[in-house]
């Protein structure tokens, strides 16, 4: 019975660790796809913008400049678009983040994409319209607009960062 017990307890033992070895692998954040999938998503949330901000509202945001005393023309084009590509990073983080506990896949992807519009453009919305800097309408249809387009930015990031694992999970399956 002694035996029997030391070899049942070093089952359990070896179980434990291999769980808790597979649970650091997970944790382990891939930068270099983080980065891939954070420019994936900046470019789309780049064009986007510049659809949103030119084609749909662009004669509406050029006046709400103008009523501001500034130049739409002579805004720092190039901040914003750093700003996109560093959003679409910090997008791919938080899936990247929040993977382990969620699971990889489209769902978690989407629940990044929208703590990310939370804290990002649903916040700031709301301060600017608390303090009337931009018409309602113009606020409404860009934090809409917002929405979607993180939601979509996240997911197309994210598709890129998953298929870090792939190789991994083929490699393991043809060891085993």
């Amino acid at each position: 019975m002694g035996a029997e017990f030391l070899l049942s307890l070093a089952a359990g033992l070896k179980a434990r660790m291999t769980l808790r070895l597979e649970e650091w692998k997970m944790g382990r954040i891939d930068w270099g796809r983080v980065l891939l999938g954070g420019i994936l998503a900046g470019l789309v949330i780049n064009v986007s913008e510049m659809i949103l901000n030119t084609v749909v509202m662009g004669a509406e945001f050029q006046e709400a400049m103008r009523a501001r005393n500034v130049d739409p023309e002579g805004a720092s084009i190039g901040v914003w678009i750093v700003y996109a590509f560093l959003l679409g990073i910090v997008a791919v983080t938080v899936y990247a983040a929040i993977r382990p506990r969620f699971g990889p896949g489209p769902r978690t992807a989407l629940i990044a994409g929208f703590l990310v519009w939370v804290l990002t453009s649903l916040f700031s919305t709301i301060a600017m319209l608390n303090m009337g800097l931009f018409p309602g309408r113009l606020l409404g249809v860009g934090l809409v607009w917002a929405l979607v387009e993180l939601l979509l930015a996240t997911l197309l990031g994210a598709w890129v960062y998953r298929e870090a694992e792939a190789p991994r999970a083929a490699s393991r399956a043809t060891a085993g």
